[in-house]
C-alpha cells in the first residue's frame, strides 16, 4: 500500500493569507485543490511536500461566469452552457466522473508532466537509478539529453490555447495577468513560469466556435497522448496542441498560414501538415510515437 508521506495543513479564507502562507513556508509548501493528481505524486514519493495549503476555502476563486476562478471544478464547467465548446468538451474528457468532481481548472492548467520513467512508484524508480525529473542524473527517454522531456498531459490548456485565454498571477507581492502561453515553458521538470509563491487565481476566456479531440487507448480515465484543440479567433482559426511537447502550444506556422483565408479543404490539408511539423512525440508514452505525429495531421 502507497501511503501519504506526513504534513502540516492549512485552509486559508482569503487570497490574502493564501499568499502570505506561501511566501513564508517556501518550496517546503505546495497549493492543493482538488488534489487529484498531487496526493497520487505524494504516495509515490515524486513530491514531498512539509505543508499543503487548500485554496477550496477561499471565495474569489469559486468564480463561475466567463473568468473562471482556479477552484472552479472540471464538472462544474462541462455544465455550463455558455463557456466555449471546446473547453467544455476537454473537461469532459478529463478522468473520471468522481475526479472531474474534485479536479480544478487551476489544477488541471498546473498538471505535472508525465513520463513513463517518471509516474511510477518509489520502488520501480529506484530500481532504474531514478531518472532526470525526480533523484536521478539521466533521462532514460533522451539519454543524451540534458533536459527533461516529460510531455504535458494537461485537457484544457490547449483548449483554452486556442481560444486565446488569459490568466491571472497572485502573490504576496501583487498579481500579474499574461497571456496562458506565457505560463509554460518546454521543459519536464521547470515546465511552468509561474513565480516562487504565485498562485494562478483566474482564467479569462471569451466565447468562440471550438472544439477539442483527445487521443488515448481508452475511452475514458486516460490521460492524452494527443490533444488537438481549434477555435475561431477574430475571423482565423488557430490550432493549438498538446501532450506533444513538455508544454501544450500554439501551432504558430499552422496558424499564420490560416490567417484570414477561407477553410477550403486543401488549406486545411496544409495547415495540418504545418501543425503536425511541430508535433514532437517522444516515447515516452502510450502509443506508438511515430504513429502520434501521424494522428496529428488527421485530427486537425
Amino acid at each position: 500500500m502507497m501511503r501519504l508521506p506526513w504534513f502540516d495543513y492549512r485552509a486559508p479564507r482569503t487570497l490574502g493569507e493564501a499568499a502570505r502562507i506561501l511566501a513564508g513556508e517556501g518550496p517546503n509548501a505546495a497549493l492543493i485543490a482538488g488534489g487529484t493528481d498531487l496526493l497520487p505524486n505524494m504516495k509515490r514519493r515524486q513530491m514531498a511536500p512539509r505543508m499543503l495549503v487548500s485554496v477550496r476555502q477561499i471565495p474569489e476563486l469559486r468564480r463561475n461566469g466567463s473568468t473562471l476562478g482556479a477552484s472552479v471544478t472540471l464538472s462544474e464547467i462541462v455544465r455550463k452552457p455558455a463557456l466555449p465548446l471546446g473547453l467544455r468538451q476537454a473537461a469532459a474528457q478529463v478522468a473520471t466522473v468522481h475526479l472531474r468532481n474534485m479536479g480544478t481548472i487551476g489544477g488541471n492548467l498546473c498538471l505535472d508532466t508525465r513520463c513513463n520513467y517518471y509516474n511510477q512508484n518509489y520502488e520501480w524508480r529506484k530500481a532504474i537509478d531514478f531518472c532526470l525529473k525526480k533523484d536521478g542524473d539521466i533521462c532514460w527517454v533522451a539519454t543524451a539529453s540534458k533536459r527533461c522531456v516529460a510531455m504535458s498531459s494537461t485537457d484544457c490548456a490547449p483548449a483554452l490555447l486556442a481560444l486565446g485565454a488569459r490568466v491571472r498571477l497572485a502573490s504576496s507581492e501583487g498579481e500579474r495577468e499574461i497571456a496562458l502561453e506565457e505560463l509554460y515553458n518546454n521543459d519536464g521538470i521547470d515546465y511552468l513560469r509561474r513565480r516562487p509563491a504565485e498562485i494562478l487565481t483566474e482564467v479569462t476566456v471569451a466565447p468562440a466556435p471550438s472544439t477539442y479531440w483527445k487521443l488515448r487507448r481508452r475511452g475514458a480515465f486516460d490521460f492524452p497522448v494527443l490533444g488537438v484543440a481549434t477555435a475561431m479567433v477574430e475571423g482565423s482559426a488557430r490550432l493549438a496542441l498538446g501532450a506533444v511537447a513538455s508544454r501544450p502550444f500554439l501551432a504558430d506556422r499552422a496558424n499564420d498560414f490560416l490567417r484570414g483565408k477561407a477553410l477550403t479543404d486543401e488549406v486545411i490539408a496544409e495547415a495540418a501538415r504545418l501543425a503536425a511539423s511541430r508535433a514532437k512525440p517522444m516515447d515516452n508514452a502510450d502509443l506508438d510515437l511515430y504513429w502520434r505525429k501521424d494522428v496529428t495531421a488527421a485530427f486537425v
